[in-house]
């Protein structure tokens, strides 16, 4: 399996103007949602436009699932609207927002890994041939759209009848992406999609996001990592313990900055700092016990 060998954004097909007068793929309004008296998210706003990537960034308890999962139809908003090309909807269920083209992709992937990767791309959606009692599921027509559509997002799978399990975690989240984008998805919801994974396989992630990107697909990525937000967001929506924090545009907004507002930059100076005064006085107390057990010349 072969990978874009950059992630350079210079050709993306954008233009800017259309984006600005579009209506955006998708828009939520002030949503919010309780669990019994505990406020999961207050008040929060996300717009995604086509082409475009919104990080959703927080640490955890932020409430960034609770928001992804309103968005995903999983929970109705209290209150707030979701807005899909400028019309106001209810997402009765996951599938109502699938079938209007809103896919989430969460963290396991919903995968069965000693399946292949054919069957996996059409798990619940099986290509037939044949018809009634003889109608049976069309192997090779599986395999051949599975490897188009990954070729298409610039992964070129060798055999599409390999297991799953076989591939990497980045290569499966690229499965989970492309299956999306396939079945006619115009915004995708990425949960975490790197938490698990290595440097290298995270990159391999990030590359794809960009390919979808080109596509002309909304991204939604959620995570709490600023390292794997950074290259290829253009906003940031931060949360904090279910409240906005804010939006901010990539060039508003320098890479420690964000840090800070994400709550991590502030916490991580202060524990540096308790980490010193501690080690200070262990070593101070170290230092008198050897000096009081030092035998008497």
């Amino acid at each position: 399996m072969t990978t874009p060998s950059t992630t350079d954004r210079s050709d993306l097909p954008r233009a800017a103007a259309a984006l600005d007068t579009a209506a955006p793929l998708i828009e939520a309004r002030d949503l919010t949602k309780y669990f019994g008296s505990v406020i999961a998210v207050k008040d929060v706003s996300v717009t995604v436009r086509a082409g475009e990537v919104v990080c959703l960034l927080g640490d955890n308890g932020a409430g960034k699932s609770t928001l992804i999962k309103m968005l995903s139809g999983v929970h109705p908003p209290d209150s707030g609207t979701i807005l899909l090309e400028g019309k106001e909807v209810t997402l009765a269920s996951p599938r109502d927002a699938l079938h209007r083209g809103i896919a989430t992709v969460y963290q396991d992937l919903a995968m069965c890994p000693l399946m292949s990767v054919s069957r996996n791309f059409f798990l619940g959606n099986e290509p037939t041939r044949g018809w009634g009692p003889f109608k049976r599921y069309d192997a090779a027509t599986a395999d051949r759209i599975s490897r188009e559509e990954m070729l298409n997002m610039g992964i070129d799978l060798r055999d599409a009848t390999q297991a799953v399990g076989t591939l990497s975690g980045g290569e499966r989240q690229t499965v989970a992406i492309a299956r999306a984008v396939h079945f006619g998805a115009k915004v995708v919801i990425l949960d975490e999609p790197t938490s698990a994974l290595g440097v290298k396989e995270a990159a391999i992630v990030l590359r794809y996001i960009v390919a979808a990107q080109a596509r002309g697909l909304g991204i939604i990525l959620i995570t709490h990592n600023v390292n794997h937000a950074y290259p290829v967001g253009e906003r940031f929506v931060i949360l904090d313990r279910g409240q906005q924090v804010g939006t901010f545009a990539k060039e508003e907004l320098p890479r420690d900055e964000l840090l800070k507002l994400m709550g991590g930059g502030e916490e991580l100076d202060r524990l540096s700092h308790e980490l010193e005064e501690y080690a200070a006085e262990v070593e101070s107390q170290e230092g008198s016990r050897i000096e009081g057990e030092a035998p008497e010349a």
